[in-house]
């Protein structure tokens, strides 16, 4: 009996590896024919920048910072600098929690309010201007201050979304704030570029395959994943 059981472990495995590589390769196919988008084809005042977590808790000191975040601020703060030469109004989403955030039962402590952990880095800090926003989870879409943002600009549809992490923060606000425009029946854009949204590496979390598989969630559900952005 036992060596029965063990035979339909082994073959639900060897059908899962095989259906897997495969799914694989269609995931690789899909990302790597992307296009990438220029910044000037993008209508100024229809448009916002969105950056993710790009504090100094995840780009620079604490047990969540990540030198796949750090990789990334430099194409980050140019395209803040260009974004606000084109007076493109831009949002900075900064994960902010007190020591009560149920999160810490998942995560490490980590950006307490008050603490540099969760100030934007100083590179980014003098890129250009935005609207800090706080958020006390991983999804800065549920916060009210964004909210009210979206309400006093109804003129803005399209959104370029970077930051950190790509399977959690980034995913979870891209995907809600499509899906938000959809409830309400507008047409929206929300744009990732690969090149500047970037997860972490662990023993079990491997930061390419992560990445991959959340661009290509991403893109089929209505988000727009590109190689990067021209400017």
């Amino acid at each position: 009996m036992e060596w029965e059981v063990l035979k339909v472990l082994l073959n639900q495995k060897e059908n899962f590896m095989r259906t897997g590589n495969a799914s694989l390769e269609k995931v690789y196919d899909a990302l790597s024919s992307l296009k990438k988008i220029s910044l000037s084809s993008l209508e100024s005042d229809r448009t916002a920048l969105v950056i993710v977590d790009m504090v100094n808790g995840f780009v620079k000191e604490g047990p969540l910072s990540s030198p796949n975040a750090l990789a990334i601020q430099d194409g980050i703060e140019r395209l803040l600098r260009a974004c606000t030469e084109k007076e493109i109004p831009c949002i900075f989403f900064a994960d902010t929690h007190t020591y009560e955030s149920p999160e810490f039962g998942a995560y490490p402590v980590h950006c307490l309010a008050g603490d540099s952990q969760s100030l934007p880095t100083d590179e980014l800090s003098r890129a250009g201007s935005f609207l800090l926003i706080p958020k006390n989870s991983t999804n800065g879409f549920l916060e009210p201050a964004f909210a009210q943002w979206l309400s006093e600009h109804p003129q803005v549809s399209t959104f370029l979304v970077v930051g950190c992490c790509t399977d959690i923060c980034v995913q979870q606000f891209a995907l809600s704030l499509k899906t938000g425009f959809n409830r309400e029946n507008r047409i929206s854009r929300v744009i990732v570029p690969m090149a500047l949204s970037s997860t972490y590496d662990a023993p079990d979390h491997d930061s390419g395959f992560i990445d991959a598989v959340s661009f290509y969630n991403m893109q089929t559900n209505g988000v727009e994943v590109t190689p990067d952005i021209e400017f």
